[in-house]
């Protein structure tokens, strides 16, 4: 490691810990000097000058945050020390310029990808089994245990011989101590099953808890998010089993269809179980169904396509002190190269744009969608601070823990995700992304509603940084997880699959690190690595129901 602190932005009074360092140390940086009144812990944060109550504290060169006592320079800052503050924004002057990054070593790369009809190319080639309300879950069950084993697709039981011993050891009768200090016999990798389909990725269903019973608008935002995989380039077609009487009714779902896809012909196959009558006519018929659409799936195989074809979904979960300056910038400059060579870039979580509003909105193409963008960031908010929330917030224990004690701490950091390019459109969920460049979409911090979000848009691959470990994934989409740090990648190898600590560590510049990113993405759309989450068959799927959540 070159150095034992940072500062992120030149204009920032307060200096970033790379390492922990104990009270009295006496740290160099910018030919200043700074001795330590307290212990600071890698990822936070210490004070580079004295402040009053009421300061400003200036982080990633923007405010995050505000004094609420003297605090002496070398002081660590603290949610006890500090409070959230951001600055207000307005509709400015269009900031679109941009020093595009060169991508010549990228010029004639290409992914294999499944080209659909409608111009887009997939990264998979998934069926999906969907149920138009909860009602129909079960029936998605039965469904699962009469499909996913026969034709190839059960995962592997790797603990299975952990479990069967433990049951030789109680019809033995051991006891419940013996139980716990048994040594566990060492768990081998169940070959992967042969596919009855081999161009076929896997059957997804997407078991969720809405259709009914809560608002219209509720019901018209699932189907439109449903439409939005149904018509996923990374999806071959779809099931669809309705119960009938449901608020999410067929025609809504097929409407939002039509308006992602005007010409859609995918194999798609709707079952209403109030009008076939016995469950067992039911489940018979979805069974025929299914199968005769993953026939007609399997004739899909991969083509060479241009790498302006991705479409890059950015999210961050479990975030920490080292997301902002490692992971996220290196993710932004993977978006700058992708955009410049004609893809799309989704950038979400509009809670954690919280304080970087004027940079975000100044690089709005024009002021229709920077007015757009103002409207559902204050809504938002608003809704949020009406039932005793709001963006202040946001931040979870585990980001205060790990140096993340302000929401606009979290958030500058977060929008370092978003890059430098221009904002081509700002889209409301659950809508679709239609244009090459950066776009950004109206979704919860929550890591689960915003990446489920961002596959409806149309990402095809999702970037999720991490700096405390996530295992989230999606159904249908590859999402690679990175890590902000060496500490998390080694800890948490099964489930992590790039590391960024080494910008941490002096050992890679930022361009470096996200260059070596996209790389892996498109090895990662071309089928050539199966990501840790895809492995471990972490299909996390949560429609957002537009209330709060953050």
């Amino acid at each position: 490691m070159k150095n034992q602190v940072l500062k992120v932005h030149p204009d920032d009074n307060v200096i970033v810990a790379l390492t922990d360092l104990p009270q009295g140390t006496v740290v160099k940086y910018d030919d200043q000097e700074y001795t330590l009144i307290d212990n600071v812990q890698a990822k936070h944060k210490f004070a580079a000058k004295d402040f009053e109550k009421d300061d400003d504290i200036i982080m990633y060169g923007v405010l995050v945050g505000k004094a609420q006592y003297h605090i002496s320079k070398g002081g660590v800052l603290t949610t006890k020390n500090i409070h959230h503050a951001a600055n207000d924004f307005t509709i400015g002057d269009r900031k679109t310029d941009w020093n595009k990054p060169d991508v010549s070593k990228f010029a004639d790369r290409t992914f294999y990808g499944y080209p659909r009809s409608d111009g887009s190319v997939g990264t998979a080639n998934y069926w999906l089994v969907i149920p138009m309300v909860f009602c129909e879950n079960r029936n998605l069950e039965v469904l699962e245990e009469a499909l996913i084993t026969p034709l190839g697709y059960g995962r592997n039981k790797m603990y299975t011989n952990q479990a069967q011993e433990l049951i030789k050891m109680y019809k033995s009768g051991q006891d419940v101590s013996q139980i716990l200090n048994a040594d566990m016999p060492y768990v081998e990798q169940v070959p992967k099953q042969e596919r009855l389909f081999p161009h076929v990725d896997g059957i997804k269903f997407l078991v969720h808890n809405g259709g009914c019973g809560g608002t219209r608008q509720d019901a018209q935002a699932l189907c439109g998010l449903l439409a939005g995989y149904i018509t996923h380039p990374n999806v071959a077609g779809a099931t669809v089993l309705s119960l009938g009487c449901q608020n999410a009714q067929v025609s809504i779902l097929e409407e939002e269809i039509k308006k992602r896809s005007p010409l859609f012909d995918k194999p798609y196959f709707v079952l209403e179980q109030q009008k076939v009558g016995t469950e067992a006519e039911l489940l018979s018929l979805a069974i025929k169904q299914t199968f005769a659409g993953l026939v007609l799936a399997n004739r899909n195989t991969r083509q060479p396509s241009p790498i302006s074809k991705i479409c890059i979904g950015l999210e961050c979960g479990g975030s920490d002190g080292f997301s902002g300056i490692s992971a996220n910038p290196a993710i932004g400059y993977t978006s700058d190269l992708l955009i410049a060579a004609g893809g799309s870039v989704i950038l979400a979580e509009f809670p954690e744009l919280c304080g970087v509003e004027q940079n975000m909105s100044d690089r709005c193409v024009d002021t229709n969608n920077a007015e757009r963008f103002s409207y559902l960031m204050r809504t938002y908010n608003e809704r949020a601070k009406a039932v005793g929330s709001g963006f202040d917030m946001n931040p979870s224990p585990g980001n205060i823990k790990d140096g993340l004690i302000t929401d606009a701490i979290k958030s500058a950091g977060a929008a370092k995700k978003g890059g430098t390019s221009p904002v081509v459109e700002v889209l409301d969920y659950p809508e679709k992304v239609t244009k090459p460049g950066l776009n950004l979409l109206c979704t919860p911090g929550n890591d689960v509603e915003s990446t489920t979000a961002e596959v409806a848009s149309g990402a095809n691959v999702v970037l999720f940084t991490t700096g405390l470990g996530t295992p989230t994934g999606n159904p249908v989409t590859p999402v690679v997880k990175i890590a902000s740090n060496t500490k998390l990648y080694n800890k948490m190898r099964d489930i992590i699959d790039i590391n960024t600590g080494t910008v941490i560590e002096g050992e890679e510049t930022i361009e470096q690190a996200g260059e070596r990113i996209l790389d892996y993405v498109i090895r990662v759309a071309s089928g050539e690595i199966e990501v840790s989450a895809v492995r471990h068959g972490q299909d996390d799927f949560i429609p957002w129901k537009r209330g709060v959540s953050l």
